[in-house]
């Protein structure tokens, strides 16, 4: 069974945008691909590190995909690994918590509490 929760990597401007309109729509990458991009907690590390990486100007969103019903589909990407894609925009209610996204000196990726 897919995780209950999954992670958006936005910038803080895009973050802030959110906050302010009540959801978020999508990033660039996001609006090439026709779906906002997530990763599971396991698939966090090599997404920074694929797309984000030497960025200093990121927010780590949680995001709790039950509140986002049938709108979630978990498809493959990279090595085929399935990934929690959102077709439609990312409802800021359905984010659990957010913060800076900072990595820990094992180079593990802090969750957000």
């Amino acid at each position: 069974m897919p995780e209950r929760i999954a992670y958006k990597v936005m910038t803080v401007a895009e973050f802030a945008d959110m906050q302010r309109a009540g959801e978020f729509r999508c990033s660039p990458a996001d609006v090439a691909d026709g779906f906002i991009h997530m990763s599971s907690a396991a698939q966090l590390a090599a997404t920074i590190d694929t797309h984000y990486r030497g960025r200093t100007d990121l927010v780590l969103a949680a995001v709790d995909l039950t509140r986002l019903g049938e709108a979630v589909r978990w498809e493959p990407s990279r090595g085929g690994q399935l990934f929690p894609h959102l077709y439609g925009p990312l409802p800021m209610d359905a984010v659990t918590a957010a913060g800076p996204l900072t990595r820990s000196a094992d180079g593990s990726v802090r969750l957000p509490g």
